[in-house]
């Protein structure tokens, strides 16, 4: 009996871990990147590392968030980035297909938002990982710019 027990909470212990390892996986995995600068030109949004087993991501985009032209950056292994979502504040949403392999150290193209500046609450993108001999996890940033067209 007290080794049936003993068991039992050991498969709770270990599940508790698991979980927990998955949770601070997907934490770490997106890193919204603040922005604090209010100052006109690129500003780095959000950082986070895609793998083979999921092909589609969403990063939050916090503080000052009106952008009115995005860009991505990829670092480390290829993609191929497919489409994106961006999601404004005041609850629009637009879809852009991108159709574009980026290699180590590549960028996209600049793509450019609809309405001019305007306020990101998040953006979600998929893609499709491009196998390599390492199997290497890419680095993607997501780069706003801002105008300040509203300030002059």
């Amino acid at each position: 009996m007290l080794n049936q027990k003993y068991e039992s909470m050991k498969k709770i212990i270990l599940s508790l871990i698991v979980a927990t390892i998955g949770i601070c996986g997907a934490i770490k995995a997106q890193k919204p990147a603040p922005v604090l600068s209010d100052k006109a030109g690129w500003h780095k949004i959000a950082e986070t590392t895609v793998d083979f087993n999921k092909e589609r991501d969403e990063v939050s985009v916090l503080i000052s968030d009106k952008f009115a032209f995005l860009k991505f950056k990829v670092l480390d292994a290829s993609i191929n980035l497919t489409k994106m979502e961006v999601y404004f504040e005041n609850n629009e949403k637009q879809d852009i297909g991108i159709n574009m392999p980026l290699k180590p150290e590549g960028e996209s193209r600049i793509i450019e938002l609809k309405g001019g500046e305007r306020s990101i609450k998040k953006i979600a993108f998929e893609y499709k990982t491009i196998s390599n001999n390492k199997d290497e996890k890419a680095k993607v940033q997501i780069w706003g710019s801002k105008t300040n067209s509203d300030k002059l």
